[in-house]
């Protein structure tokens, strides 16, 4: 690993200078991980518990005629079988903000199959035994009578007139008026700024080229699991690793009809989820069964149930046309984006159609997209979700436009990069830089200037990610040793615990090693949000400052009154308070008023609840060298650099790690993965033997240049960082194919026959 920094001369920051915020201290979940201690959720188990398993459809589409599980509740051992009827209605309707929005008639749906399954996989009973294998024989006593129906899943063809419809009264939402015949698509959205054919008018050349990209998963290591437990008073207990312990509860409690306030959730250690976690599929199910049955019912999916059973990212179909001056400016940009969705509404196609274009200060834009169900499991958000799929069409039609009039691609990226007031497509204007940072940095870079040999080329790509803020919650201890407890509710995927560990130590100026940061359960902290969007280092670290800020005007009042003076006298300076004026007393240490606690008042703690507004949002960009195998179509990433503008980084190798992270699933993205169906819907390759994730030895060292902008809006000036180095990667790479064997890839992933193919292929056909 190589990593760099690259700060702006001027920062915009006049604090004093920071000791602990940028380093890499040990992290808090190491040995417990190494050691095999953390507790994961199919670590769980309780006395007298169930064992949960799940029917799951064998077919891609087809109508329930009827279920019968008599025979499976006869079966000795077996305590409870559920289905669709132990979960009440929900009402059809779309709650929350739209990029968001979430419809719980199609989640209970989805958790449980109602009238039709919709996707091989697709939940439609469970039953909880007293052994696995028990539970396992019940699956198969259960008598399902389907009607099989033709199923669709390429997102083109569910599109078409008299494809098959999964819903046949689903209204195409978006079009006024409504159209008067149900389809597939759920919904058209339109952003637009500029005069478009104006813009292509004044256009000296226009480069336009359609694309597609297949499903991919997260590839999360660890499958869900959970462990529920119900009481005699109706409250039940759920251990779960997830994304968002609130989000669960709050979901769980929604589809079994429940007050909020009856579930606890605990949060297990999660071996992964980058998105795909923060959803519920077997939390309900389990809590269900327990309910229904007595015990406590523990699940975990297979790795195939994982694969068949929990959303990928969507796939997609898409056209960019781009229109630019031969001086290298661009004055036009078309895009339309059609979204697979899965089995119910709610593509990430939204986001596709803010980010693709975002990079670039285009005057004349509009951008389309199509939310479009169809036969698979719903789509999950994926790391930067929708971004990276837009930026794979968007990016690769730049450079094109680069090679047309002959400009350096990565010259003509920060010509036409977005700067702060620059126009986004869908109407605010951008309130941070970042973007042209990141460029400098790669031109900057030795890599970009570096020898190819034969076979081999190298390509760039840039990349947006809004990035969030919203709801968390932090409390802080002092313990009477001087220790500092901090307790939030972000579950811990990327390093938060020791991120709010540094914060707080770093503005209570004490060391980090006397800091311990945990994630607390749902009755003990208040609501915090998912883990997702990169919101946890900037919204929870808010509220861990301030709930460390207000600890300090306690402590300064505790030193006021051990040295009975007012307490606007007192100011806390590294990690003491010091009492202004002559210096008639020594300052006193975190440590010392924290003995004296019961003398002065008692605990000393403080909490902080914040809905955070403010958040920057994410730029990068990265060089990719290819070195392609004219015989096979086989690729080899020769060299992979990532600059990201990571505002602040906070725990420095944590956000190494998140850089090359990102790059690494990109790279299998672009390279090797995707869903894989036969004619009849069924999914061939759901495990990782045939879905391939990258390994070591496909891999380079990943390079990693940190660039610091930092965000005002944040006491340490961080900006999320876990999501938008995923962005770039699969342009970069489909972007040095082309540079290697002169074959413009349009198609994900670029598999060796793929490439092969395109070699044979004379250009232009």
């Amino acid at each position: 690993m190589d990593t760099k920094v690259i700060k702006p001369e001027a920062e915009g920051r006049g604090d004093r200078t920071l000791k602990i915020v940028g380093t890499s201290p040990v992290r808090p979940d190491g040995v417990p991980k190494v050691t095999g201690l953390a507790r994961y959720g199919a670590d769980y188990a309780l006395p007298g518990m169930l064992w949960g398993a799940i029917l799951r459809s064998p077919h891609a589409h087809a109508r329930i005629r009827s279920i019968d599980s008599s025979k499976a509740s006869a079966l000795p051992g077996v305590k409870a079988v559920i289905t669709s009827a132990d979960f009440p209605e929900q009402k059809y309707e779309f709650v929350g903000p739209e990029r968001v929005a979430i419809n719980f008639w199609h989640m209970t749906r989805n958790v449980m199959a109602r009238e039709k399954v919709l996707y091989e996989g697709h939940a439609l009973a469970a039953v909880a035994a007293t052994s696995k294998i028990i539970a396992e024989a019940a699956l198969r006593l259960i008598e399902v009578d389907y009607e099989v129906l033709p199923h669709v899943i390429d997102v083109d063809e569910a599109m078409q007139p008299g494809a098959p419809l999964l819903f046949e009264d689903m209204i195409t939402r978006g079009i006024d008026p409504p159209p008067n015949e149900a389809s597939n698509i759920a919904k058209r959205i339109e952003f637009s700024i500029g005069d478009l054919d104006a813009g292509f008018a004044a256009a000296d050349e226009i480069v336009e080229m359609n694309f597609k990209t297949a499903p991919v998963h997260q590839g999360y290591i660890e499958p869900h699991a959970c462990l529920a437990r119900f009481d005699n008073k109706g409250q039940g207990e759920i251990w779960a690793a997830s994304q968002g312990h609130f989000v669960v509860r709050a979901f769980t409690a929604r589809l079994l009809d429940m007050n909020i306030g009856d579930v606890l959730v605990h949060p297990a250690e999660i071996g992964g989820g980058f998105g795909g976690k923060t959803v519920i599929y077997v939390e309900p199910l389990a809590a269900a069964l327990s309910r229904k049955s007595g015990h406590p019912v523990k699940i975990m999916m297979s790795r195939e149930d994982v694969f068949k059973a929990t959303g990928p990212t969507s796939g997609a179909s898409m056209t960019v046309r781009i229109g630019v001056k031969r001086d290298g400016k661009l004055v036009a940009a078309d895009g339309v984006f059609k979204f697979q969705a899965g089995a119910f509404p709610g593509s990430p196609v939204m986001n596709a159609t803010m980010c693709g274009f975002a990079p670039y200060n285009i005057p004349n834009v509009r951008s389309v997209g199509y939310d479009v169900v169809c036969n698979r499991p719903k789509s999950a958000a994926y790391r930067a979700p929708g971004s990276p799929i837009s930026a794979y069409a968007v990016e690769s039609v730049m450079d094109a436009v680069a090679a047309k009039i002959g400009m350096d691609p990565l010259q003509f990226r920060l010509v036409n990069a977005c700067r702060t007031g620059t126009p986004t497509v869908w109407g605010p204007k951008h309130a941070h830089d970042g973007c042209a940072e990141t460029l400098k940095a790669l031109l900057a870079h030795p890599a970009y200037a570096a020898p190819l040999g034969r076979n081999q080329g190298r390509g760039v790509a840039s990349g947006f990610w809004f990035n969030n803020g919203g709801e968390s919650s932090a409390t802080v201890h002092v313990n009477e040793d001087g220790t500092v407890v901090v307790a939030t509710g972000s579950m811990d995927i990327g390093g938060s615990r020791a991120s709010m560990a540094i914060m707080a130590a770093e503005t209570l100026g004490i060391e980090y090693e006397d800091v311990r940061a945990i994630v607390a359960d749902t009755a003990s902290i208040g609501y915090t949000h998912v883990t997702g969007g990169s919101r946890v280092t900037y919204a929870t670290g808010i509220a861990v400052v301030e709930a460390c800020r207000k600890v300090i005007t306690e402590l300064c009042a505790r030193a006021a009154m051990i040295w009975s003076v007012e307490k606007d006298q007192v100011s806390w300076e590294d990690g003491s308070a010091r009492r202004a004026g002559a210096g008639k007393h020594e300052p006193l240490s975190l440590k010392a008023i924290a003995a004296k606690r019961a003398l002065t008042g008692g605990p000393i703690g403080a909490e902080a609840s914040v809905n955070a507004g403010g958040a920057a949002p994410g730029f990068a960009s990265e060089l990719c060298d290819v070195e392609v195998d004219t015989e096979t179509g086989s690729v080899k990433i020769l060299r992979f650099v990532v600059a990201q503008d990571v505002g602040r980084a906070i725990h420095r190798s944590y956000v190494e790690g998140q850089m090359e992270g990102g790059a690494v699933q990109g790279i299998g993205w672009a390279l090797n993965e995707a869903y894989v169906y036969d004619d009849a819907g069924h999914l061939l390759n759901a495990g990782f033997l045939d879905y391939r994730i990258p390994v070591a030895s496909d891999l380079p060292m990943i390079e990693t240049v940190l660039v610091e902008v930092p965000n005002p809006n944040h006491p340490f000036g961080a900006k999320g960082a876990g999501e938008v180095n995923i962005v770039p990667v699969m342009a970069a790479v489909a972007n040095a194919i082309n540079n290697a064997i002169g074959r413009r890839m349009t198609e994900l992933p670029m598999s060796p026959p793929k490439v092969l193919a395109a070699i044979h292929t004379a250009p232009g056909k």
